[in-house]
């Protein structure tokens, strides 16, 4: 059985990126949640949420305080699960075995410029396609239009990139009507990332628990709640774990 281990309300997987990896290339019907503290924070105040994200088969730990947390919590080494190395890292392990991505949301424009990356960066890559549909609400998205579409591209991997928590949100959708076995992650940013539109941190300050100052330092408006009122909520519910608060009691 995978180990899991409770950071606030959300069950976060005890994983490697290459066991990660490994199993998105060798197995489907997994669906994938890159966690960070913005995420696990929305779901300790909302048990919906937690619920979400627990609903999906693995919660990897891609923001550096969560596996900090986690180690801190229950004297783990748990390593964090970079999503833009796990995307990367699951491109070029997939060539071998032809693996087939289909690439689902963010804006053409991105999504045109990441595919062309890959292609340069990765030959022999098997993209199946890519959909890119309008900014809308969640709700919009739960329809047969988008559980046809996926069912029927014949991809081994969807990646997603529709933002927290909609990307979730539309994932557990898929999840629960689908009826073919394909892989589904939510990898936010990383569309625009490789398809160098928005710059990615380097490793050694990622690494460091500093890629939120070079986030913020490109989108400061939409950035600032997350890294001043959630982050600072983090510690908070943190402590309060740390001390013994059950949060499945609220």
């Amino acid at each position: 059985m995978m180990k899991e281990a409770l950071l606030f309300r959300t069950r976060l997987s005890v994983i490697s990126i290459e066991e990660i990896s490994t199993l998105l290339v060798s197995s489907k019907n997994n669906s994938v949640a890159v966690c960070n503290a913005n995420s696990v924070v929305r779901g300790a105040r909302s048990g919906g949420m937690a619920k979400m994200l627990n609903n999906l088969t693995y919660r990897i730990c891609d923001g550096y305080p969560l596996s900090k947390a986690i180690n801190l919590l229950y004297g783990l080494s748990q390593e964090r699960v970079d999503g833009f190395n796990l995307f990367h890292k699951t491109i070029a392990s997939g060539i071998s075995k032809n693996t087939k991505h289909y690439f689902f949301g963010n804006l053409e424009d991105v999504t045109l410029k990441m595919i062309n990356e890959l292609n340069i960066a990765y030959p022999g890559v098997n993209i199946e396609g890519y959909h890119c549909p309008p900014i809308q609400d969640i709700e919009d998205f739960k329809t047969n239009f988008y559980i046809d579409l996926l069912d029927n591209i014949e991809a081994d991997i969807v990646w997603v990139s529709l933002g927290f928590p909609k990307q979730e949100l539309f994932m557990n959708y898929i999840v629960e009507n689908k009826a073919n076995d394909f892989n589904l992650l939510g990898v936010g940013n990383v569309f625009d990332w490789t398809a160098k539109t928005k710059y990615k941190a380097p490793d050694f300050l990622a690494n460091n628990g500093m890629e939120w100052l070079v986030r913020f330092a490109q989108e400061p408006i939409r950035l600032a709640r997350r890294y001043f009122i959630d982050n600072t909520l983090f510690l908070f519910f943190l402590t309060q774990q740390y001390f013994g608060k059950n949060f499945n009691k609220k």
